[in-house]
């Protein structure tokens, strides 16, 4: 059975920043394309940043946050600086099928995380 963990979320001023982890098991995913997406209260989920073989980001994280992976631990990583408090959202990791370029849609994801808060402060 598949699962993924996040981690890393928490509570942070404005300018600050975070690192979120994904941890995934019952399946090595070193090649596929994975992603972060976020939700914030009373809005629907969207994508932030997808890694495959690139990485693509949302428009409004662009330049602030970046996207990894180690492929030995089956891990991805989302390290987010200079947050806003327009960050605040739960933030889930997901794990594809696919191979190859990074997926910007939830639907090309199979496996999604818990979801772990992050709470940007004015």
């Amino acid at each position: 059975q598949v699962h993924l963990v996040e981690s890393g979320g928490g509570l942070v001023q404005a300018g600050g920043s975070l690192r979120l982890s994904c941890a995934a098991s019952g399946r090595t995913f070193s090649n596929n394309a994975m992603g972060w997406f976020r939700q914030a209260p009373g809005s629907e989920r969207e994508f932030v940043a997808a890694i495959g073989w690139g990485t693509v980001f949302a428009d409004s994280v662009k330049g602030r946050f970046a996207i990894s992976r180690d492929a030995a631990k089956n891990s991805v990583y989302l390290q987010m600086n200079s947050l806003k408090p327009e960050d605040t959202a739960v933030y889930y990791c997901a794990a594809s099928g696919y191979f190859g370029n990074p997926r910007r849609f939830e639907y090309e994801y199979d496996y999604w995380g818990q979801g772990t808060q992050v709470t940007v402060s004015s």
